[in-house]
């Protein structure tokens, strides 16, 4: 890869990025009748509401674009205007393929040829409207990890710091590069400057192809035309930039190359934003003197769709309009740039010779092949588990909180179950204090959701373009998690076990240690899985919390599993606090030499506890008169053996329980997995 440096003002070095030895653009992405069409069910807001006989309900359809046909050319900006609801944003997802092509009718070629799908992820960039990031790593290192994902490590450390340098320098965020991202609870950057630091990570690697939607979104004057001024150097650098927008003032107008507006899916202009003067002029609607040529453009479709005729007259005057400007200049440009344009692959190999696509190796080598990452596995696993720990690190009031609740659940476990004995009420109480210490388990696993979620989103923007696998983010979120739960799990088990007089000394110690760490370990990919599975924060916190309290009510602590209705077993059996739960309780009492219900006890929970003792020699004697044995004071009743019977736990032992949640914590693990790669295609239907 040959890259040419040039000085800039800050003493940092950026890409020479002008085409040598060309006067032609050698990409021109073009689209031709592009038409969508959803189905949209017509449901009563009631869902019992009675309907009315001989009127039927199903689907209708409504078309989000209808025939729109126009070209992007290399090195010049095109924004996609309209109001709300006009198609801006469904034809930026049609053009960056996020529509599935099952549905989506026309073509779209870049240099003529239609572009697959895995070579359009690697050679293109999509940025949302929603500025994704994590909040607490500065700016600088948003790009610098965002260049260790899509630079290769054929390319050095240094030149991956002086391609970030650079892009600051162009995106103007040399002020602000050791300032954090911030959120609500923590103060960053301002609008603007996320809104560049959004389109930095997705461009680090000089993408051909540069889909925007919205960007100046949400953003004062000043900021909005910061924005755009960056899009045109980056069009200027040799991209094709293409972009939707939202009323831009007349200063972002003159930024623009190339302007098609839009009405309820149809092109109503389509050409250089010079020529709207002319273009409603000649339509009978002159823009007045020093008013915003967009704004006058918006203001006078919204009148004309508010009437009977609605955009008709509008849309047949641009395709005349259109065409008398095709015949002034000699014909259709369109026709002429394909006849000039470089075929793809040789164009793709010469954006690579100078500079663009960084893949670290000779263009030629890339010509036809383009990789599908851009770096191995243990890479992209090394550089995920990296950010993450750096973004938890600093944010330490989240850990802090769950430690604190362990605390306090411990602290209370150990004042409420201080040194338990082995009477009747001792054993009852030790059945509750075990399940209500794996309980607090699971709902302090839950608390994990939000931040899943907040990650989701931006896992969901960065792998719809290859900037890594799912497979490393699922391993990277898994192993940096571990030391967390750790922490958790030593916690709570020095706080409880001695306090509590848990049985076993130290062996016992190690498995109520180690059943306590597998329990965490389930109940983060439990609370993975729900968060994949639902994207909404409060619909899975909510789910999150009443499935783990259904796991509680089935674990067999409230209702023994013997005695439990025969319909409700299955969900015995998936519960996740079942298994630790009669871990630990096969550590409590298994040991042969305990007793917990002498022949004396016998009548503690009863009206008889307050007879004498000489009474209640007689009666034992006489109930083992009755039974065949003899029974005193001192005879041991029941055993530990007999209480883990009478619980229903007969099934497996304690290593093969332990061993169940761990395994149960990998197929969450992989179902989180699964909800990640078929739940994140990014692409309507």
């Amino acid at each position: 890869m040959e890259i040419v440096e040039l000085p800039c003002e800050e003493h940092h070095q950026i890409l020479d990025v002008h085409i040598a030895g060309s006067s032609y653009p050698p990409f021109v992405l073009s689209f031709k009748n592009l038409t969508y069409d959803v189905k949209v069910s017509t449901k009563s807001g009631f869902p019992f509401r009675w309907k009315k006989p001989n009127v039927s309900s199903g689907n209708t359809t409504k078309s989000l674009l209808r025939g729109i046909s126009g070209e992007a050319k290399e090195g010049e900006t095109m924004a996609i205007l309209g109001a709300s609801g006009s198609g801006k944003s469904t034809l930026i997802d049609a053009l960056a393929n996020r529509i599935s092509k099952q549905s989506l009718k026309g073509s779209i070629t870049l240099n003529g040829e239609v572009l697959d799908s895995d070579v359009l992820k690697v050679i293109s960039a999509y940025v949302m409207q929603d500025d994704l990031l994590f909040p607490m790593l500065t700016v600088e290192e948003t790009l610098m990890f965002s260049a260790e994902f899509r630079l290769p490590r054929s390319v050095s450390k240094s030149k991956k710091k002086a391609r970030v340098q650079a892009l600051i320098d162009q995106l103007g965020l040399r002020n602000a590069a050791k300032t954090v991202i911030g959120d609500e609870g923590h103060r960053g950057v301002s609008g603007g400057e996320r809104r560049r630091v959004s389109i930095g990570i997705d461009i680090i690697h000089d993408p051909i192809l540069l889909f925007l939607d919205e960007p100046t979104s949400g953003l004062d004057s000043t900021s909005a035309f910061m924005v755009v001024k960056v899009l045109q150097r980056i069009a200027e650098s040799g991209s094709v930039v293409i972009m939707s927008i939202h009323q831009p003032s007349s200063r972002i107008l003159g930024l623009i190359d190339l302007l098609i507006i839009l009405s309820q899916g149809r092109t109503l202009y389509s050409g250089s934003p010079s020529n709207l003067p002319q273009f409603f002029s000649d339509f009978g609607h002159p823009i007045p003197n020093n008013e915003n040529p967009s704004e006058f453009a918006l203001d006078l479709i919204r009148e004309l769709e508010g009437t009977s005729s609605g955009t008709q007259i509008l849309f047949e005057f641009n395709k005349s309009w259109k065409a008398s400007s095709m015949d002034d200049n000699g014909g259709d440009d369109t026709i002429s740039n394909r006849r000039y344009t470089l075929p793809l692959k040789d164009a793709i190999a010469k954006s690579i010779s100078r500079g663009k696509l960084v893949f670290g190796g000779n263009g030629a080598n890339h010509s036809s092949s383009v990789p599908s990452f851009a770096n191995p596995f243990y890479i992209e696993l090394m550089v995920l588990s990296k950010r993450l720990l750096t973004n938890s690190r600093r944010m330490p009031a989240k850990f802090a909180v769950r430690l604190g609740t362990i605390i306090v659940t411990g602290i209370v476990l150990a004042t409420m179950f201080w040194q338990l004995d082995d009477s009747p009420a001792g054993a009852q109480e030790r059945l509750g204090c075990i399940s209500i210490s794996i309980a607090t388990i699971f709902f302090n696993c839950i608390t994990e959701v939000p931040t899943f979620i907040q990650e989701r989103y931006i896992f969901m923007r960065e792998t719809a373009y290859n900037a890594y696998r799912r497979s490393s983010y699922v391993l990277a979120r898994s192993l940096t998690h571990i030391p967390l739960l750790f922490n958790l799990s030593v916690t709570l088990s020095l706080i409880t076990f001695w306090t509590v007089g848990l049985a076993g000394g130290v062996p016992g110690f190690l498995f109520f240690f180690v059943t306590i760490l597998a329990s965490f370990w389930a109940g983060s990919s439990f609370a993975a899985f729900i968060s994949g599975l639902i994207p909404d924060v409060f619909l899975a916190f909510v789910s999150g919390i009443a499935i783990v309290s259904y796991f509680l009510f089935l674990c067999g602590f409230l209702v023994a599993r013997d005695r439990l209705p025969k319909y409700w077993l299955w969900f015995h059996y998936i519960s996740l606090v079942k298994y630790p739960y009669e871990a630990i309780l096969q550590n409590e009492f298994l040991d042969p030499t305990k007793c917990f219900v002498l022949g004396v006890q016998l009548f503690d929970q009863s009206a008889l506890a307050t007879l004498p003792a000489p009474v209640k020699s007689e009666l034992l004697k006489s109930l083992g008169r009755v039974v065949g044995r003899n029974i005193t004071s001192s005879t041991c009743l029941t055993t530990g053996k007999d209480i883990l019977k009478q619980q229903g736990i007969v099934e497996l032992s304690k290593w093969k329980c332990v061993w169940v949640t761990v395994a149960w914590g990998f197929f969450f693990r992989i179902l989180f997995y699964l909800t990640l790669l078929f739940g994140s295609k990014n692409k309507r239907k």
